[in-house]
């Protein structure tokens, strides 16, 4: 039997476990305002560098499965190279539809290393 000290260490089953892995070396990373495309865990994952700041989500554009990664940034937004949709890379919201995302990761630069949490 539990008692309820036990139960405070047990994580909620609502509680989200950091999964981070490596995706990539610091030196890798796309320049400023460029984005590019990484393979993580049989995920693809876009990489922005929005005005210095990275962000990770989904590679696969929601209208016919464009590449993100290989899209343009346009004022703040990854623009997909096939049908120009842009999404925000904080949220994942396509800018003329907010309903419609693709999701985004948390990523962390350590020792060089790029982590995306899947």
């Amino acid at each position: 039997m539990l008692d309820r000290h036990d139960l405070t260490s047990c994580p909620s089953r609502f509680e989200h476990v950091a999964n981070f892995v490596k995706i990539t070396s610091q030196p890798e990373l796309p320049a400023v305002n460029e984005a590019k495309e990484f393979a993580c865990d049989g995920k693809e994952i876009c990489v922005a560098n929005v005005d210095g700041t990275y962000f990770a989500m989904d590679n696969i554009c929601l209208h016919q499965g464009g590449p993100l990664g290989q899209g343009a940034i346009e004022k703040g937004k990854v623009v997909c190279p096939w049908h120009a949709w842009a999404y925000d890379p904080q949220t994942g919201a396509v800018g003329h539809n907010p309903n419609a995302k693709v999701a985004v990761y948390p990523l962390r630069i350590e020792n060089g290393d790029v982590l995306v949490d899947i």
